[in-house]
């Protein structure tokens, strides 16, 4: 029997990366679960996917807006399981508010835990790849990864450099039998997006409802969020043998926002 791979799913405890972790485990790989805390619930929620799914689910605390422990992330998950085939890059925080007005510390962490923690564990993890004989790399971008909304420059400017990181990484490992792409979510019901709620209400000076229909949907044709699950099968599509020749490129997963 081959030997399980190990994935590991950055910003992992709910939302998208929650969704992502059950479905790779689901289909037979051992996973490292990733948050910034370090409660019983974060290590209950690894425990309840490897009970499910019967494979080997442990959790890691890492915050991922520091360089170190991106890179020991990916050290102690190689160290675990012997090697690292599989990594999801999640980990996503938001902040909405005018260019003018945009608090600098936002900025800064937005940059670092939407791009600069992917280009850390990317760069930690294929060495291991290479040394494994192959690997993918899956990093969850946006529809703001391909345009633009008002009041989100810092999110927008990061998945944007998602884009380009996931190109540039693709290019360089190519004949390593490693891939490297992007999924692009258009709104997907998940906490983050819950809690960009209130500012968007304070924002646009409009209820709830009204923000759903008429901000986040509106320029989703389909007049639906996307599910957890939609994005989680998509990811594990992209690291099947079946996308081996699928590289350096994206899948929009946003019920036509970026088809206009």
């Amino acid at each position: 029997m081959a030997a399980r791979k190990t994935a590991i799913v950055t910003g992992s405890t709910s939302g998208i990366g929650l969704a992502i972790a059950e479905a790779l485990a689901a289909d037979g790989c051992n996973v490292v679960v990733n948050s910034f805390s370090d409660t019983a619930q974060d290590h209950g929620t690894a425990e309840t996917i490897a009970t499910k799914h019967k494979v080997e689910v442990i959790y890691i605390k890492a915050d991922m807006s520091k360089p170190d422990e991106c890179r020991a992330l990916i050290a102690k998950a190689a160290e675990r399981f012997g090697s690292v085939d599989i990594l999801v890059n999640n980990a996503g925080i938001q902040h909405v508010a005018p260019v003018e007005d945009f608090p600098i510390d936002k900025w800064d962490a937005i940059i670092a835990i939407n791009l600069s923690s992917a280009f850390h564990t990317i760069a930690a993890a294929i060495p291991l790849m290479k040394a494994n004989g192959g690997g993918r790399i899956v990093n969850i971008a946006s529809a703001h990864g391909l345009v633009a909304s008002p009041f989100k420059s810092a999110y927008v400017a990061a998945k944007h450099g998602i884009m380009g990181l996931t190109k540039t990484v693709a290019l360089e490992v190519a004949r390593d039998s490693i891939t490297c792409n992007a999924i692009c979510p258009g709104y997907v019901l998940t906490p983050l997006v819950e809690a960009q709620f209130p500012d968007q209400m304070k924002t646009h000076k409009m209820d709830r409802e009204t923000v759903i229909r008429d901000v986040m949907l509106a320029r989703q044709p389909t007049k639906e969020f996307v599910t957890v699950e939609q994005i989680a099968a998509t990811a594990v599509f992209l690291c099947s043998p079946a996308a081996a020749q699928i590289n350096g490129t994206h899948i929009s997963v946003d019920g036509g926002w970026t088809a206009e």
